[in-house]
């Protein structure tokens, strides 16, 4: 096996830690570890793994910090592998246990790992690589409850949570070697035409900085901007976390509202809840005036991402979905559902990133 210097291995993530030490400054992406949209199929459950694991620029970089730090091939493979275990065995444990964490203080923890893996750049690659390699799996492990905090908010089917659960794990692994196989190819194009990039002591310094500025943020205002709204909040409403599936499609509903004799195409409202869109499904057989009120919400630019349709045979009068959280009301309560919506868009996994 062929020693990948540290030049070589300085741009498999130079290009990524630049471009990501300035989006770990903006809030809205400190928090991007979210995981929009479901699926009831097995296969969908693949794609949000790759999806999830593609857009957390966190996790990515702590892989990228290793790849520079081991400095062969075959070492980091191991330390990869180590890595990949340690998330695979608490994504499954702790989700088919149903345990579930602070996603803020994980987030923390796994920006502190990126100055963990930073300043041990700077002071140079161990001797002994047995201490650095426990430090990478335990960090795994950290990252897999994250990961099983997250994937439990979607609202996981009691059947055949096991497959799904596998299946997403497939779908993180997929996602962490094609970020790999990118950032190498974007490396070396970077490393061909930015000499500068190529020194590794730059990337380390960034690593700490990015995870410095990312920990800070997150300590900071990451429990005020997530709002934990109580029952209180929401009348004789019922707030619970989300536990409805939805199939995702490529496309956006034709409108915003649909009347009571409309048809809902059912993949849209999945497609655009992983969007940050509110999702307001109600009896049809409201009154007119309710009906009339709140279509005249759901269809105000000012009311933000919300949308609504009629759902024949539902037993609450209303419920309001995002992401994360579900809104019960036994009894029509147009103001339970604007301050449901209103909670949600003040959190600021509702942001997508552009």
């Amino acid at each position: 096996m062929t020693a990948v210097g540290g030049r070589t291995a300085a741009r498999i993530v130079a290009g990524s830690v630049l471009v990501s030490g300035v989006l770990a400054a903006v809030p809205g992406v400190a928090f991007a570890h979210g995981i929009g949209g479901s699926s009831k199929t097995v296969g969908g459950f693949v794609w949000l793994g790759t999806t999830h694991m593609l857009a957390g620029w966190d996790h990515l970089l702590f892989v990228g910090g290793v790849l520079l730090l081991a400095g062969t091939v075959r070492r980091a493979a191991k330390l990869i592998s180590l890595f990949a275990l340690g998330h695979s065995i608490t994504l499954f444990t702790a989700t088919v246990a149903e345990w579930q964490v602070n996603p803020v203080l994980v987030d923390i923890v796994v920006a502190l790992s990126l100055v963990f893996v930073g300043v041990v750049g700077l002071i140079g690659r161990p001797k002994d690589w047995t201490w650095f390699a426990a430090a990478v799996f335990g960090f795994g492990l950290i990252h897999g409850l994250g990961l099983s905090t997250r994937l439990q908010e979607l609202g996981l089917p009691s059947e055949g949570l096991i497959p799904r659960v596998l299946a997403f794990n497939v779908g993180v692994e997929i996602g962490q070697l094609l970020a790999v196989v990118g950032m190498y190819l974007l490396g070396r194009v970077i490393g061909r035409y930015a000499q500068s990039l190529r020194e590794p002591r730059w990337s380390h310094g960034t690593l700490v900085v990015v995870g410095l500025v990312a920990a800070t943020v997150l300590a900071v205002i990451g429990e005020d901007t997530q709002p934990r709204p109580t029952a209180e909040a929401f009348g004789n409403c019922q707030f619970s976390n989300r536990t409805e599936t939805y199939e995702a499609s490529d496309g956006h509903p034709s409108k915003d509202f649909f009347e009571p004799t409309e048809k809902v195409p059912p993949k849209t409202f999945g497609h655009i809840l992983g969007d940050g869109f509110v999702i307001v499904h109600y009896q049809p057989t409201l009154t007119a005036e309710q009906v009339a009120q709140l279509r005249m919400y759901v269809t105000d630019p000012a009311a933000g991402r919300v949308a609504g349709g009629p759902v024949p045979g539902q037993q609450e009068a209303v419920k309001a979905v995002n992401a994360y959280h579900t809104l019960k009301c036994s009894s029509f309560d147009l103001a339970a559902v604007k301050q449901f919506a209103t909670s949600w868009f003040d959190d600021p996994r509702s942001k997508p990133i552009e």
